[in-house]
């Protein structure tokens, strides 16, 4: 039972491959999916989804899960380009709308969870941050995601509810490259998706704002149009709604949608 991360540097020649193929898919575990499984995921997901993957190769012998996390921007675009891969699972609805406005999709997709931002601050607040107005303090260092990251545009719109206007001394591709910056000592604050801020809380601490109420990220998923392993995709996103995907994805702090 393995779950190989993708190598981005292998995506350049578009080497993400599955292992076996659907087709003639004998009965195995509990849905009878056997062969590969290549899911594109934000990076935000990439904690639970490697658990859900492990978890839907228990139940399930002959299947095995490629995961390739990053940016969902930047997974739109690779999958526009022909990456091949069978299912997409971004961290905004306007990032999945660029997949399926190019005729990439199979499908309506499907929204799964939500998602909300804290800032993410070194272990014991040490600048005793409270809210979005204290990262305007004079030699407070922030680190954002890139607007056209779904964590830049959640921060973008969090920032004008809250009317604060900061500099950020660096834009990150995804979400947990920001936060990095604050577990390296690099910056002093980062706006992070709850869940990432969850996930590292040996080094960080979260602290909550009442902005990120209205700059909550809806994450849909969607089979690829040409997936080379659809039934295996089919029941992958089968599998992250059931009610053991969706205890793994609430644990780790994500919000079931509405």
């Amino acid at each position: 039972m393995r779950i190989r991360l993708a190598v981005l540097a292998a995506l350049a020649l578009w080497g993400v491959t599955g292992c076996g193929d659907d087709a003639a898919a004998p009965a195995a575990g509990e849905s009878g999916v056997t062969g590969g499984v290549t899911v594109f995921a934000a990076a935000s997901l990439t904690e639970s989804f490697t658990q859900i993957g492990k978890d839907f190769e228990a139940a399930n012998p002959g299947a095995k899960v490629t995961f390739n996390f990053a940016g969902s921007s930047q997974l739109a675009t690779q999958i526009n380009e022909g990456a091949p891969a069978d299912v997409f699972a971004a961290a905004s609805p306007s990032t999945m709308k660029t997949v399926t406005d190019a005729s990439n999709g199979d499908g309506t997709p499907v929204t799964f969870v939500k998602n909300q931002l804290v800032i993410a601050v070194p272990k014991g607040n040490p600048d005793g941050v409270t809210g979005l107005a204290d990262l305007t303090k004079p030699g407070v260092k922030v680190a954002l995601c890139a607007e056209q990251v779904p964590c830049g545009a959640a921060a973008r719109k969090a920032l004008d509810t809250a009317g604060v206007t900061l500099t950020p001394v660096t834009l990150e591709q995804d979400v947990k490259a920001a936060l990095s910056k604050v577990k390296l000592g690099e910056v002093d604050a980062a706006l992070v998706y709850r869940t990432d801020a969850k996930a590292s809380t040996s080094d960080v601490d979260g602290v909550e704002f009442p902005e990120s109420a209205g700059a909550v990220n809806d994450y849909p998923m969607v089979v690829l149009k040409d997936a080379p392993h659809k039934a295996a995709a089919r029941a992958f996103v089968t599998y992250v709604q059931s009610d053991r995907g969706v205890a793994v994805l609430t644990a780790a702090g994500f919000q079931a949608p509405q």
